[in-house]
């Protein structure tokens, strides 16, 4: 099992309930820059822990994510460490107006990383297409060209047209082009039928979370079933989920320890889920009738109603004494058949020094154990 850092770099600091889009007003740049700074000096410390990568993905409008450009936040970290892999989990392509720019900055990264890019994409959740003003009816197409559009970027020996449906360009001939060969690894994160049978068919990896074990395993068989259906059969290696993880000395601390902070996750970070323009979105053409029916529960429960008992039952959160964290991850591991668990190590308004505790604890106490 490779265990990867996943940090949001969520706002902390909010006295109400999430909105979206969130006023800005509420944001204060002074403490927003030490925010930043208590992250980039923890996940500095991936690097000697042991981890295998850190990720982080792109948000707009939001107190749930304080990265509207993983690029930049890569950029920065490329240069606070040496070995752990950077992963973009990922570029949301439909609201980027030209892909060939996000190949040029991945390419970019890449070499100025020595290498140790995971490229992820994905199409987007509603907050992302309302803070750019794009319709989703047509991000499954115009996401697939520009797939096919960024990886040929990266592959092309010499200057080629490209005259798609979406997307026209003359002469494309991306410097630099990446260190890794033929690229970086790819990734595709999604929970939808449609998704699923996307990254089956592309024979691509798969990430998907934020549902229970029970329901994530629907998932994996369903994106194992058409893969096989295409002829190929993926590994452990293609398949990886997101679990909210603390370590503690006993179970009881690390409930008193992580539980403010997960309950700040979910029902007050998350409730942004719960406006109206982003339940409209949802409703009237980002999921089709037919996204989740292959799942026995067609609706996930409402996430800012979770509970740190609820979340614990169903596999969201792995949170107790190192003894605990081991079973739990492995117990998914064997239900799920991941080859890589992104952990969120930080939640919600969590303190840098409980950060900084749990990195290290999971790394001394849980890490050798699950490798």
């Amino acid at each position: 099992m490779k265990v990867y850092v996943f940090d949001l770099m969520p706002w902390p600091h909010l006295k109400r309930a999430a909105v979206f889009p969130m006023p800005n007003s509420e944001y204060n740049p002074e403490l927003g820059r030490v925010v930043y700074n208590e992250h980039f000096d923890a996940l500095e410390l991936c690097d000697s822990l042991g981890f295998d990568a850190i990720c982080f993905n792109e948000h707009h409008f939001s107190p749930y994510g304080g990265m509207p450009s993983p690029n930049i936040i890569v950029a920065a970290l490329t240069q606070r460490t040496e070995r752990v892999k950077l992963g973009i989990m990922g570029n949301c392509l439909p609201i980027r107006g030209h892909p060939i720019r996000v190949a040029e900055e991945v390419a970019l990264l890449d070499v100025i990383s020595g290498g140790r890019i995971i490229s992820g994409f994905l199409r987007g959740i509603p907050q992302e297409f309302i803070a750019y003003n794009v319709d989703p009816k047509d991000s499954r197409e115009s996401f697939d060209e520009a797939w096919d559009l960024i990886v040929k970027a990266w592959t092309a020996e010499d200057p080629f047209d490209w005259d798609g449906k979406y997307f026209h360009y003359k002469g494309v001939s991306v410097w630099p082009k990446p260190l890794q060969k033929p690229h970086p690894p790819l990734i595709f994160a999604g929970n939808t039928k449609e998704s699923v049978e996307w990254a089956a068919k592309k024979k691509v990896a798969l990430g998907s979370s934020m549902f229970p074990t029970e329901s994530l395993k629907e998932t994996f068989d369903h994106y194992r079933k058409i893969s096989a259906e295409h002829g190929w059969s993926p590994g452990s290696a293609e398949i990886s989920t997101q679990r909210h993880i603390y370590v503690a000395e006993t179970r009881a601390k690390a409930r008193e320890e992580a539980e403010p902070h997960l309950n700040y996750f979910w029902q007050i970070l998350l409730a942004q889920l719960n406006s109206p323009s982003i339940l409209k979105m949802r409703s009237e053409g980002l999921n089709s009738p037919r996204s989740y029916d292959y799942k026995s529960a067609k609706e996930r429960p409402k996430l800012w109603e979770l509970t740190f008992d609820q979340c614990q039952a169903d596999g969201y959160s792995i949170i107790g004494d190192p003894e605990y964290v081991i079973r739990e991850l492995k117990a998914q591991q064997k239900a799920l058949g991941f080859g890589a668990i992104m952990g969120f190590f930080h939640f919600g308004s969590m303190p840098h020094h409980l950060m900084v505790k749990n990195l290290k604890l999971f790394a001394e106490e849980v890490l050798p154990h699950v490798r």
